[in-house]
């Protein structure tokens, strides 16, 4: 038995060491996590169809994006997400090998590598005065071998070489205050021309030599009347505008230094018109667009300038510019919406009688109207002219169309996520379940049997196949029910489009998507806008026979005193069953911790007149928020003014008509920050779902220290008002960063510190009874991180660990808010070598497993923080005790540790939150990033201690079983007959 024993643990050792590795291998990415890459709502398009190269689009978005896109597939080439204040004005293509952008107001000039995208050169346009961004980069045009750019920016007109970005020369134009909306460049002249507004009554027109930049001459003319909108450049000599009323057409002519003005009232040219004219931006030579209402109308310039209208579209949703054609024709795309269809019809711009093409393409509803369009031509085998049209939605998708067919479409709209929540799958209905994949036990041992060869290498190329089959059929990842574990969910995400789509956490393919009616664009509503989303019915006890449901809110403007909106959507379905609006404001939204029994969230949303609404608005909800009046408070944060303010809730409002569902509010407290030395920067609050394991803390001493663990607990911080700017532009002794903790119920301040010389911005997160906040130190030069652990003195008699085990303590003794609390806090900061832009912390379903501080880097990756390094009990020579209590040695920095990036080698470009999500199994949590990408993954802060991961060995688990029986039959077969050998002697 002895030699039995010790194969046993031979084996045993054996098996434990052949896994010794806990980090990520390169081919497990992927299994447990995804990455999608978008570029957001497009804003300009260039094609590029040269036939010696690849056929690709150069598009640049509202997220800031500049990308190269192929035209077969409408994936991405490359990209560059640029910085959030570094907004792109305009791009086009110049020497058809470099995309240029202009950006930040007109203030950066770019080149970029068109195959590669990498950045050929950078210009920096230094002006002073704020005006319209302006790029021009005529054909033909050549001083000195090199070819110019023409950008208007910051009042100065610039002319930069294309090759290496040096600026030729520069000439001032608005110092008049004149806002320049256009650059002319004749084809073959030495003029360029700047035409624009002073006051919107003066017209002005500027003559430049295109190599020396000098004035030639500046005509200007008054117009009485007066200009509304901006001009509309139909010619190289004539533009055209509306006057002040939006009644009359103004066609302004600027030809040899003389200005002249034609007026033709718009009645002249349309009958019955009863809304007001606007001239949409366009580009078609010769001709300019207005819209009336719902009707678009072409009209041309002709003969020394008269009006003509050419072509007459009701309900047109865009027009695209012009696009030359050969034999100096311009083709120009029209797009009309139908009833789920959208019909597309290119005309020839001298020829408005008849169609190049007329195709009808059947659209989804759920992508809402047509934004923008661009065109692109090819040459057929018949040698006729095709068209490529590039459309922009109203939910952000982008779409190319070609011989009357969606070729490709990009769900652009998942780069603007607002926020987002989790909801549970359907559960699994009787009589499916997963067993049914190995149909019976010769199938299961089969498959076991064919890992096992698999594992020895001895499994023949078909055997190999079969592996492969086998495990796609019993993968669950991508399954539309619940699992064990919690991992499959839907993610429901709002975007700023004002569409809901629903992401499986499994491989991220879409589920659903809604446009919500409710934030659409509306007569009632001009500038919708989703605000947030929130649980409004998630059944446990209705799981089978009703389905979870979110909330979703929003606003008409982008002021907090504008119309809400609301609207309730299945989200297994992505149905709307209701939406209310527009409403009353909404400054704050509140979800209280009650519930009717439909098992429907209550909320109470507060309006800019302070007045409280309840939702839902039922009997049920009214009793059940009548009972808890007493119990609801909330603050609000006046970052202007400086003032921190608590409500409660008291009787109904009186209103000229009654409202049951309404109610006054009081003011509880408040606390003025001096504004000569304090500004707010930043506020944050614990989760409403975290879930806290125990308030007891047991230290290596035995001691017991129990958290003060409150949801009212509320963290702000204040700089000086000169350190509000940018890192560096206060000196240290003229910064400094307050911090508090706050209790929100009575206005307490539990604790105040003070950092000397940092600054702002300041990022930070709230947990179970600690604070982790993110600063600058413009002492140290360095960034740090500051964690704050606050601990209930009242309890500190409580320190029989015996009582606490048997549950004798006073834990379990009524809290009330209203008492003063003993607390004391325990604090320590750190440097920390990356900038933040945001922070999150990992939630399990009981709180057990410890936490990680989820870190959003400049660099735009996820980095996991063990929260032990951020202990304020560390010491630099901690104790014996201390170590296996786990308490690491003091250092004056945070390591960065490679392994500890989420996101791993990858990026979620532009990121911009980081929410987290428990899953049933206690040693895991869901992490998804948001921003231009997406990025989800599972983490294990502990491990997975109460499971095996997924790439555990059954077949060795098996092997080293078979072979310990083995084991212990031959050495008991050989101990027997040792045994009776020595009973013979």
């Amino acid at each position: 038995m002895n030699m039995a024993i010790r194969a046993f643990l031979l084996l045993l050792l054996f098996f434990a060491s052949s896994n010794p590795a806990y980090s990520l291998y390169e081919d497990q990415v992927g299994l447990m996590d995804w990455h999608q890459q978008y570029i957001g709502k497009v804003k300009h398009a260039v094609f590029h169809t040269q036939k010696a190269a690849r056929k690709r689009v150069i598009v640049s978005t509202e997220e800031n994006v500049v990308a190269s896109l192929d035209l077969r597939h409408g994936e991405i080439f490359w990209r560059h997400v640029l910085g959030p204040n570094d907004v792109i004005d305009q791009i086009d293509v110049a020497l058809g090998k470099y995309v240029i952008t202009l950006s930040s107001g007109g203030s950066v000039l770019r080149a970029w590598n068109l195959p590669d995208g990498q950045m050929v050169w950078e210009s920096t346009l230094i002006g002073s005065t704020p005006s319209k961004p302006l790029l021009l980069i005529p054909t033909n045009l050549k001083v000195d071998k090199d070819n110019l750019i023409f950008v208007y920016g910051n009042g100065f007109i610039h002319a930069v070489a294309s090759i290496d970005g040096e600026v030729i020369w520069k000439k001032e134009l608005a110092s008049e205050g004149i806002d320049v909306q256009q650059l002319i460049y004749p084809d073959g002249s030495e003029i360029i021309y700047a035409v624009g507004l002073l006051g919107f009554s003066r017209f002005d027109a500027y003559q430049l030599n295109v190599k020396s930049g000098e004035l030639l001459k500046h005509n200007n003319m008054l117009f009485p009347a007066g200009f509304s909108g901006d001009l509309s450049v139909v010619t190289d000599d004539t533009a055209v505008a509306l006057d002040s009323t939006g009644k009359i057409l103004v066609v302004i002519r600027f030809q040899d230094g003389k200005i002249s003005f034609h007026q033709t009232h718009v009645s002249q040219l349309i009958e019955d018109i009863s809304g007001a004219a606007v001239i949409l931006p366009s580009k078609i030579p010769g001709m300019f667009t207005l819209k009336i209402d719902a009707s678009v109308i072409f009209i041309e310039v002709i003969n020394e300038s008269k009006l003509k209208v050419v072509h007459k579209i009701g309900h047109a949703n865009a027009v695209s510019d012009a696009l030359s054609l050969p034999e100096d024709q311009q083709a120009v795309a029209l797009i009309q919406h139908g009833d789920g269809k959208i019909l597309l019809t290119v005309k020839l711009g001298n020829d408005w009688t008849s169609n190049l093409i007329e195709e009808t393409i059947q659209m989804d509803r759920q992508r809402g109207l047509v934004h923008k369009v661009f065109i692109n031509s090819y040459v057929r085998t018949d040698r006729s002219n095709g068209f490529r049209v590039l459309i922009v939605m109203e939910d952000h998708s982008l779409l190319l169309l070609q011989q009357g067919e969606i070729v490709w479409s990009r769900e652009d709209g998942l780069a603007s996520v607002i926020d987002v929540k989790a909801s549970e799958l359907s559960v699994e209905k009787d009589g499916v379940s997963v067993a049914k994949v190995e149909h019976s036990l010769f199938e299961w041992l089969k498959g076991h049997l064919l890992k096992l060869k698999g594992t020895l290498m001895i499994a023949t190329p078909d055997d190999v196949v079969a592996i492969q089959k086998i495990r796609l059929q019993s993968s669950e990842k991508g399954k539309m029910t619940r699992d064990h574990n919690g991992f499959r969910k839907l993610l429901i995400v709002l975007t700023r489009a004002g569409k809901l789509f629903a992401l499986h956490t499994g491989d991220g393919r879409i589920v659903w998507s809604r446009l919500l009616n409710s934030l659409r664009k509306s007569e009632t509503c001009e500038n919708p806008r989703g605000i947030s989303l929130h649980q409004w019915q998630d059944p446990h006890h209705h799981a089978l026979d009703e389905n979870p449901s979110v909330l979703v809110f929003g606003r008409c403007g982008y002021n907090s005193d504008s119309a809400g909106v609301l609207s309730i959507v299945d989200t297994y379905t992505g149905e709307e069953r209701n939406h209310i609006g527009p409403l009353h404001s909404i400054a704050h939204i509140i979800p209280l911790p009650f519930t009717d029994s439909m098992e429907q969230r209550l909320h109470l949303l507060v309006d800019a007149n302070r007045h409280a609404h309840l939702y839902p608005r039922t009997a049920e909800a009214l009793g059940i928020f009548q009972r808890e009046l007493g119990n609801i408070f909330w603050y609000a944060a006046e970052t202007d003014k400086g003032i921190l303010r608590g409500y409660g809730v008291q009787k109904n409002c009186v209103l000229e008509v009654a409202d049951d569902f309404c109610f006054d509010t009081r003011d509880l407290w408040s606390i003025v920050f001096p504004s000569e030395s304090e500004k707010i920067a930043a506020t944050a609050t614990r989760s409403l779902n975290e879930v806290v394991h125990t308030q007891a803390k047991v230290t290596a001493d035995q001691e017991v220290m129990y958290k003060y663990i409150s949801k009212n607990l509320l963290f702000l911080a204040t700089v000086a008002p000169k350190a509000i700017g940018p890192i560096g532009s206060v000196t240290p002794d003229e910064s400094s960063l307050v911090v508090y903790v706050i209790d929100t119920v009575t206005g307490r301040i539990l604790h105040r510190m003070t950092h000397h010389g940092s600054q702002g911005p300041v990022k930070a997160v709230v947990s179970e009874n600690w604070i982790v906040y993110h600063y600058f130190n413009l002492r140290a030069h360095r960034y740090e991180m500051s964690v704050i652990e606050i601990y209930d003195q009242a309890r500190a008699e409580n320190k029989d660990v015996l009582k606490l085990v048997l549950g004798t303590h006073n834990l379990t003794s009524p809290i009330t808010a209203y008492s003063r609390p003993e607390v004391f806090t325990k604090s320590q900061s750190y440097f920390f070598a990356h900038s933040v832009k945001t922070m999150a912390v990992t939630l399990t379903a009981k709180g057990i497993t410890s936490k990680q501080v989820l870190l959003g880097t400049i660099g735009d990756q996820v980095l996991a923080l063990d929260k032990r390094f951020l202990d304020p009990r560390r010491t630099v020579n901690p104790t014996q005790a201390e170590k296996e209590e786990g308490i690491i040695p003091l250092t004056d920095s945070l390591p960065i540790i490679p392994q500890s990036y989420v996101t791993h080698a990858l990026k979620v470009e532009g990121l911009r939150g980081i929410a987290t999500i428990p899953a049933k199994l206690e040693s895991t949590t869901l992490v998804f990033a948001y921003g231009v990408d997406l990025f989800f993954t599972r983490l294990a802060p502990s491990r997975t201690y109460d499971s095996l991961t997924e790439d555990f060995s059954y077949a060795l688990l098996l092997i080293t079983i078979v072979a310990l029986i083995v084991a212990i039959f031959v050495t008991w077969v050989w101990s027997e007959k040792k045994e009776l050998q020595e009973k013979w002697r």
